[in-house]
């Protein structure tokens, strides 16, 4: 397809460069997104079972909170790319280069979606089970007031010292399970952050910027319903992201407040000790999701791909005029002759 799309852009069909750029980033996409899918089918699912364990202990609240979250942003994205595709259809155009291609590259997006939601719906389910940690943390610390009936303090010492045990082996199950997500979902991510980013730069260059003689902006574009909607996916997509690794990360990080709170609130020094030993696992432990390169997913990303996308807009934007630096010289001479 790579080699049919560049054969027939060389040849009849004329595109700028750009678009070409473009096109073909978007298929060199979906070549790497189904070969990774296919590559880390088996680790995927492997980690779906030990999240499926791990998730277990969350009561029925908290499973009715995601699945409301889960099912409507699911839902809704699935039949915003049947949307695109009827868009794309009934509205053929040169500027769509091949109706199949650009179908073609509908489905890419659709299954580079569903992977993208199937990590958020991790990402979700692990940050609902920190928070789970964080409640059951406060529970202890209401059962650890020392009680005037020393008898009763006494009986529910054994107690409290399980269930710290525990917390403590559900909470590093939970990070080792985060390092998974980590592992397996990198490269996704690394491809996904590169195609919003492309998508973003390239839609705004090719429907907002125009040229007659001169820069200007294209307003009939601009109110196009499928450019607006394309530019919302892209920029929800991303969101939706960063939004749940952020959340889940400063989730995971209350849990070290939370001890600290236990603490002071406290004096039995057994109790204490487990805390602290609590304490120092947590800080062993990085429960940050992140991508390869050390590139972590969180609020300062959307920050940083916005100063990238306006630098390299106005890259392209130079290069335009570049383009139509000496079209005023050739009106000249061929008025002259």
């Amino acid at each position: 397809m790579l080699y049919e799309l560049n054969l027939n852009l060389s040849g009849n069909i004329k595109i700028d460069v750009p678009r070409i750029i473009s096109l073909n980033l978007s298929f060199l996409y979906g070549l790497f997104l189904v070969v990774i899918s296919y590559i880390f089918s088996g680790p995927q699912m492997r980690l779906l079972q030990t999240i499926s364990d791990i998730s277990l202990r969350l009561p029925q609240k908290s499973y009715q909170k995601l699945s409301k979250l889960i099912h409507a942003k699911d839902i809704f994205g699935f039949f915003f790319h049947f949307w695109l595709a009827l868009t794309l259809y009934f509205s053929y155009t040169e500027k769509n280069v091949f109706g199949l291609f650009d179908i073609f590259r509908i489905f890419i997006s659709l299954l580079g979606f569903q992977i993208d939601m199937l990590y958020i719906n991790c990402v979700c389910v692990l940050k609902a089970c920190f928070k789970e940690i964080n409640n059951n943390l406060e529970n202890l610390r209401e059962l650890m007031i020392i009680n005037p009936r020393q008898n009763y303090h006494e009986q529910r010492h054994p107690f409290l010292l399980i269930k710290l045990n525990d917390l403590k082996k559900q909470h590093l199950m939970i990070s080792d399970t985060v390092q998974m997500l980590n592992m397996i979902f990198s490269l996704h991510l690394l491809a996904t952050i590169a195609l919003s980013f492309k998508q973003i730069i390239f839609y705004v260059y090719s429907n907002v910027i125009q040229w007659q003689n001169g820069i200007s902006l294209n307003q009939d574009e601009i109110n196009n319903a499928y450019f607006i909607s394309v530019l919302i996916y892209y920029f929800t997509r991303l969101t939706l992201i960063v939004w749940a690794c952020e959340t889940g990360k400063n989730e995971a990080i209350k849990i070290g407040t939370t001890i600290h709170d236990v603490l002071n609130g406290i004096s039995d020094v057994q109790i204490k000790d487990e805390l602290n030993l609590f304490s120092l696992q947590i800080l062993h432990c990085d429960n940050t999701f992140s991508a390869k390169g050390g590139l972590t997913i969180d609020a300062t990303l959307l920050t940083a791909m916005v100063n990238s996308i306006s630098t390299y807009l106005l890259i392209l934007i130079q290069f335009l005029f570049m383009t139509h630096s000496c079209d005023s010289k050739t009106n000249a001479i061929n008025y002259t002759k």
